[in-house]
């Protein structure tokens, strides 16, 4: 994970070199994708999520010659040189609000770090809205910091526990075992299922416009899977509580395979992010979605009654 400040008025010099960065990426050996994500409203930092199969591929590309080409390359557009964090491991989750804080441990006190660690788990455990954490140590010879990755299910309650009197309090205790950290926040509602081209992705749309299109793709599909397959599986005998599972299924690989894909598609103009927004193109995605649920209500009550 790189979190890069570009300075002021360098943010489209910066997108392109970005592309170019990933392309370079995608042309090593175990290369699976990356992930982008804009500043917030907080400050200029700038987030890319490199993924590879194993750590030793994952190094190949840390220490190219054409990644050390392409940073010098860049060096004008940054505050100040990039970061980055190796996850080595873990659970891939997408679909949650992420805080990565990377931790420069004192010298001896990784065991009292840890045991610190475990009082900041069970504190977030009992805040509304937590999904999990993970602890990812040292990777010798490429990642020096101690990196936390925990989630929650919106950003409000992330927000909730990064401002709490509690986690102020469990820091002041804990400063003894680290010299610094650093806060970086990542993630949205659906992001699995709004990938744009290379080039384009520039975060995820907002969470409404991310659930409109959700809802716009779930909606007929639903219905026509109780049509089609709704019937031979209750001719067959099949419980209705594995019916259901069935189509949840269906439902899920038809969104993730095919429906979303095209609804991303047909509305790039409004879904995009980072592209230069309006309130008159927000409106008009947003009628344009509208109107098709009334189509398909309207489709689907003359059709079936």
């Amino acid at each position: 994970m790189t979190s890069q400040k570009v300075r002021p008025g360098c943010e489209d010099d910066y997108r392109r070199w970005q592309d170019r960065t990933n392309e370079a990426a995608g042309e090593f050996d175990g290369f699976e994708g990356m992930e982008q994500y804009p500043p917030t409203a907080e400050g200029n930092e700038w987030v890319v999520v490199f993924r590879f199969s194993r750590l030793d591929q994952l190094t190949t590309w840390l220490g190219s010659g054409r990644r050390r080409e392409l940073l010098e390359e860049a060096s004008a557009l940054f505050e100040e040189p990039p970061t980055q964090e190796v996850l080595a491991g873990g659970t891939p989750v997408r679909d949650a609000v992420t805080a990565v804080i990377s931790h420069d441990v004192r010298p001896d006190q990784e065991h009292a770090f840890a045991g610190w660690q475990e009082k900041i788990l069970a504190a977030q455990r009992k805040f509304p809205g937590f999904m999990g954490s993970e602890l990812f140590r040292p990777v010798k010879g490429v990642q020096d910091k101690w990196v936390t990755v925990f989630r929650f299910d919106n950003r409000q309650h992330l927000d909730a526990w990064l401002e709490s009197p509690e986690r102020r309090r469990l820091l002041d205790e804990g400063r003894e075992s680290f010299v610094s950290y650093d806060v970086r926040k990542v993630g949205s509602a659906f992001g699995s299922w709004f990938r744009f081209e290379q080039g384009e992705e520039e975060g995820a749309p907002p969470n409404w416009k991310q659930a409109m299109s959700v809802v716009l793709a779930l909606y007929p599909t639903v219905k026509i899977l109780n049509i089609t397959v709704g019937p031979p599986l209750d001719a067959l005998g099949v419980p209705g509580y594995l019916a259901l599972f069935i189509s949840n299924v269906l439902s899920v690989c038809i969104l993730t395979w095919l429906l979303m894909p095209l609804v991303n598609r047909a509305l790039t103009f409004w879904l995009v992010p980072g592209r230069r927004r309006s309130l008159r193109i927000d409106v008009a995605g947003a009628a344009v979605v509208v109107m098709c649920w009334l189509a398909f209500i309207a489709i689907f009550g003359l059709t079936t009654g």
